[in-house]
């Protein structure tokens, strides 16, 4: 029986030494290295491709997305192009500039009636609800 409970009072003391040594507990990774702005892009650009444009939306067919993601200039953007002449002048700017998470639209489109449709999915998408549409 003596036996027994020093064998169990070695183990348990091993135990409690072993646990002693454990590396201390894991903390958040650290960041990506990517700017707010990049993480905000991505996160509109992904939703724009998707329901824009391959989702094949009609308001949108005419128009083919160039993206510019990794700029080095500190401001990620695509832009929306005439589909029929990819190098002509961009008809959409989205951007965002340093390490800002706030994403600017411009260009004749936000002028369209196609505008304010455009504003209120950046707007959507930028608070991280990837929906294709507003919630009724």
């Amino acid at each position: 029986m003596k036996q027994t409970i020093a064998s169990l009072a070695v183990v348990v003391a091993g135990g409690f030494l072993l646990a002693s040594c454990q590396s201390s507990p894991k903390v958040a990774p650290p960041p990506s290295g990517k700017s707010a702005s990049l993480l905000s892009m991505e996160q509109v650009a992904i939703a724009a491709h998707k329901c824009w444009i391959a989702s094949k939306d009609p308001a949108f067919k005419s128009y083919q997305m160039a993206n510019e993601l990794n700029s080095f200039s500190g401001t990620p953007r695509f832009l929306l192009v005439p589909a029929k002449h990819y190098g002509g002048k961009p008809l959409l700017v989205v951007q965002a500039q340093g390490n800002s998470r706030r994403v600017d639209a411009f260009g004749p489109l936000m002028a369209d009636p196609l505008g304010a449709r455009i504003g209120s999915d950046i707007a959507r998408w930028q608070t991280g609800n990837p929906s294709c549409s507003a919630a009724a």
